[in-house]
């Protein structure tokens, strides 16, 4: 999915998240066997017919899937939901298909399955996201003895690769920046990156994460920096699209420009023959 503007509102700011939505989102796909089928299966309303122009000729209707290919999809979609969670061996995916089996032979979970399965989701989430903590922690532990690398009082790292024109005016929070940049996660997946699209982005400082907030001030134009930014200054425990919950995020940012907030036009001089008389 992308937000706004292709790709660049993958670091938009992260509202606070608590860690139990996040059980309530793995429960939910633990639960829910793909709750979009259905959804997904109606016929949208047609649209008024437009009488300004004819309508443009019907597209093929799509060919349906076999049986074979849409459970398959019905599964992929499922797993989808688990992963983007976080969870991938931490469940039996066999006694997943022998719940399936059950509750399409009619077995429906009573109120004590359903506490259960809020119970196995917390356990399984606060195990997945305790691992990657301890991950990221051993990783920024040593990556602060680096050369040329500078931690923060917020725990942010970055290190200076091309430090640009010094004589430049930082960007301030309030300003707007067009900036190059890459994302990967701490196993070296790129999740994001404007190289990729062959196109900047372009967004105010104060629409970004925290991280971002923090070290677009220390760069000038024309610099790049690598950042690390950990989950409590990125979208803590809150998964979003190739990203895991409770995850470092590795970027690369060259600043090309800085725009200022413009400021507010001046109030008009007064007409000095309708002016108040001064006294």
């Amino acid at each position: 999915m992308r937000w706004l503007y292709p790709g660049v509102w993958r670091i938009v700011r992260a509202m606070k998240n608590s860690r139990s939505r996040l059980v309530n989102s793995a429960g939910g796909a633990l639960a829910l066997l793909c709750a979009p089928v259905w959804t997904l299966a109606q016929t949208p309303n047609a649209p008024p017919p437009s009488v300004a122009a004819p309508s443009p000729p019907a597209a093929p209707a799509p060919e349906v899937p076999s049986t074979a290919e849409g459970s398959y999809l019905i599964g992929l979609s499922f797993g989808g939901q688990l992963h983007q969670t976080g969870i991938t061996n931490e469940v039996s995916v066999d006694d997943i298909m022998r719940g399936v089996k059950d509750a399409l032979a009619g077995k429906t979970p009573t109120q004590a399955d359903a506490q259960a399965l809020q119970t196995f989701a917390k356990s399984v989430i606060d195990g997945i996201l305790a691992r990657r903590k301890a991950e990221w922690t051993d990783f920024l532990a040593k990556n602060a003895l680096e050369k040329g690398v500078k931690t923060t009082a917020s725990g942010l790292q970055y290190a200076v690769l091309i430090p640009g024109n010094l004589k430049a005016v930082s960007p301030t929070v309030s300003d707007t920046v067009t900036v190059q940049y890459r994302g990967k996660l701490l196993d070296g997946t790129e999740f994001d990156s404007s190289y990729a699209r062959n196109e900047p982005a372009t967004f105010p400082v104060n629409g970004v994460i925290a991280g971002w907030q923090e070290v677009l001030p220390l760069m000038k134009p024309g610099s790049k920096y690598k950042v690390w930014i950990k989950p409590e200054l990125g979208y803590g425990n809150q998964p979003k699209p190739g990203i895991p919950p409770g995850s470092l995020m590795i970027f690369e940012i060259e600043l090309e420009s800085v725009k200022p907030k413009e400021s507010a036009a001046p109030a008009p001089a007064p007409n000095p023959a309708t002016a108040p008389a001064s006294h």
